[in-house]
């Protein structure tokens, strides 16, 4: 259901054609590069948070990590991540699958500015086996976000 919900969101913004599907697990960054044949940092971790009761997902370049200060000055509370068995209730996507393409209603999606390091970054499309290839400026356009942020080191 999350593929096919993340395709039809794609596919609403003109990206519906980019998603691929793997016969091996893309759920980790290190999979994720793997089965799409690029370095690490590409892959667009998505990060699921919980900001006073608000669903928060933040998509990181692969090999950045999130800075507890700066995460900090930009939400005005420690960063706490969603528990695993909150996630797919949240979010409308299973870990492993988290992407902000066709997110529950009022979900909120920034992008850090770690992926701007790279012209082309593959996130996930719902599920664990999936990836979708966008440019820096069509993540921009088809992720909704609510802007770019820097909460990386």
């Amino acid at each position: 259901m999350s593929l096919e919900k993340a395709k039809a969101h794609l596919e609403s913004v003109g990206f519906g054609d980019r998603v691929m599907e793997f016969d091996t697990s893309s759920a980790t960054v290190e999979l994720a590069a793997q089965a799409v044949g690029c370095e690490p940092g590409m892959i667009a971790k998505t990060l699921s948070f919980d900001v006073d009761g608000r669903t928060v997902l933040i998509l990181f370049a692969g090999d950045a990590r999130t800075d507890n200060s700066k995460y900090k000055a930009q939400f005005h509370k420690k960063a706490t991540m969603l528990p695993f068995d909150q996630v797919e209730a949240r979010v409308g996507h299973a870990v492993g699958g988290v992407c902000p393409f066709g997110v529950n209603d009022g979900v909120e999606v920034y992008l850090d500015l770690s992926l701007k390091k790279y012209p082309v970054v593959y996130p996930a499309a719902g599920s664990s086996n999936s990836a979708v290839r966008l440019s820096i400026d069509e993540l921009e356009k088809a992720s909704g976000s609510q802007g770019w942020i820097d909460v990386s080191k």
